[in-house]
């Protein structure tokens, strides 16, 4: 019998627009003419997104990765023997795990993306999956979230608020119904990590949300997923249907006498959605708006009950603790950042992708060493981490250790890890103005200092960009962003000003200023 080769054609949404279907079918045409007879496995991506459509071969030694590979050249490769192993072109990158940039990696959360077929569970298991869960099943509710609470695990949404002690808020909670809600928004603009994993690695999002129904008596859960996310909604309820299928959701989990089922909920794109209270107005069918608080979500949540809301990274997390312990995650990271962090490197870079390492790592080496600096050859002026409210930090920052309290101290956050780096050819002043009227339009409108407050700061900082004023209107700008920050509802309007005040005191000159405000690395 002819001996197949197996070729891992990604489907990530990011693989699939740079045309990674017309690849696979490239491959399967090619292989048909030369009489090759192949096994085409459909992966997620594994994050090097510079190099995708990134092609991988297995051999009896490893996958060997070609990228990025278009269609065209497929023809190519199979002239130079890729399907033999041989590493003879020039799309040739060697062993995938070889590659300094997965190599350097702590890949955690995302072990199994890239490596598996998504939706296979048999491939999930035979790679660990199921492992946190089973141990789960073994122990008691308080015994899980103790587990949780051990390990340091802290939210990932961008609060930073430690997991467990909200598991046990709503532990400690009694009602005859609690609820698992997964904030998979992930609104913030150069962010893909929660794609990336619902469309790589769907099993271990479910599971770790089984997980936190068991810790905490919830017998449901809901995925709050963008609409922009066609390709995860699809993966996600293919990947519930399969695990309910086989027992690993719905009644009786594993033989355990404990239940759980849960759904996917599309939102409609608001940005404010990704706000926990705007998500569960949304989830129960109403326009996304900000709750008061208190009383808070882990008392008072999703149709009046107990809930726990974690976004997908925090979820995702949580079998490989509870297969391998809290002390072999605690390991990893510093200070009070444990574990590690998927960040995210988009904007003026080389490499762009998706990179896993234990917190402490600082920002120079994310985008030197991973990210090969600046794609348009230029000096890197600017680097925004956290998102479209994160600051903006100038070249004196980028040592400063990426962890939760050292970037507090530097009036920065790392949020949900994305970094977005921009060159010495941005105007900063632009840049602040961006954020404010990001603010303006995404704002749901129930707070006066956020809604009125973004649309007046929009205004303020154009006065300041055409000189009327320009000294009188910075400081009616900081006293804006002041009230922004201390009476805004919720983070938007609250953190909209991290950006535009980080802009204003790095680089003072964008505005016509004199020199920037002195800052501590």
């Amino acid at each position: 019998m002819t001996h197949a080769i197996t070729f891992f054609v990604p489907k990530d949404a990011a693989a699939l627009a740079v045309g990674a279907d017309a690849v696979a079918e490239a491959i399967a045409a090619q292989a048909a003419q030369r009489g090759i007879v192949t096994h085409i496995i459909r992966n997620g991506s594994h994050g090097l997104l510079w190099l995708e459509t990134l092609v991988e071969v297995e051999t009896p030694d490893g996958r060997i990765a070609f990228g990025p590979v278009d269609a065209t050249d497929v023809p190519t490769l199979f002239d130079a023997g890729w399907h033999l192993g041989r590493q003879d072109h020039p799309l040739c990158h060697g062993f995938t795990q070889e590659i300094p940039y997965l190599k350097n990696q702590q890949r955690l959360t995302f072990a199994r993306v890239g490596i598996t077929d998504p939706l296979s569970l048999t491939d999930y298991q035979a790679h660990g999956g199921f492992e946190g869960l089973k141990r789960a099943i073994a122990l008691t509710p308080a015994q899980i979230v103790a587990e949780v609470t051990d390990s340091g695990l802290r939210g990932r949404g961008g609060a930073a608020f430690p997991t467990g002690i909200k598991w046990k808020t709503v532990l400690d909670t009694p009602a005859d119904q609690k609820y698992i809600a997964c904030n998979a928004d992930e609104g913030d603009s150069g962010t893909f990590s929660d794609r990336m994993l619902m469309e790589g690695d769907p099993y271990t999002l479910i599971e770790g949300m089984t997980i936190a129904g068991m810790a905490v008596g919830a017998t449901y859960g809901y995925i709050y997923v963008r609409s922009e996310y066609p390709h995860a909604i699809a993966a996600l309820n293919s990947a519930i249907d399969n695990a309910r299928a086989v027992g690993w959701l719905g009644h009786d989990i594993g033989g355990s006498g404990r239940h759980f089922d849960l759904e996917v909920r599309v939102g409609a794109g608001a940005y404010i959605c990704g706000e926990e209270t705007s998500m569960l107005e949304s989830i129960e069918g109403k326009r996304g708006l900000v709750r008061t608080k208190p009383p808070l979500p882990a008392i008072k949540g999703l149709f009046g009950k107990p809930t726990v809301i974690n976004n997908v990274m925090s979820l995702a997390t949580v079998p490989v603790i509870l297969a391998k312990g809290a002390a072999f995650y605690r390991d990893y990271g510093m200070g009070r950042s444990k574990g590690t962090l998927p960040f995210q490197l988009a904007g003026n870079l080389k490499q762009g992708g998706l990179v896993e390492c234990a917190f402490g790592i600082t920002l120079r080496e994310l985008l030197f060493d991973f990210g090969g600096g600046s794609a348009s050859g230029r000096p890197l002026k600017a680097v925004q981490v956290g998102g479209p409210l994160g600051a903006y930090l100038p070249e004196s920052q980028w040592d400063t250790p990426l962890d939760y309290e050292a970037y507090i101290g530097i009036n920065a956050m790392v949020g949900h890890g994305g970094i977005v780096a921009f060159d010495d050819t941005v105007d900063m002043a632009h840049m602040a103005e961006y954020a404010m009227e990001f603010c303006a339009v995404e704002s749901c409108g129930k707070c006066t200092p956020c809604r009125i407050g973004a649309v007046r700061g929009t205004e303020v900082i154009q006065k300041i960009r055409a000189n009327h004023q320009r000294t009188e209107q910075v400081h009616l700008l900081r006293d804006l962003c002041d009230t922004m920050l201390a009476g805004s509802l919720c983070a938007l309007g609250g953190m909209t000003p991290y950006p535009v005040l980080s802009a204003l005191d790095h680089f003072p000159e964008d505005f016509g200023l004199g020199s920037p405000t002195p800052t501590t690395a």
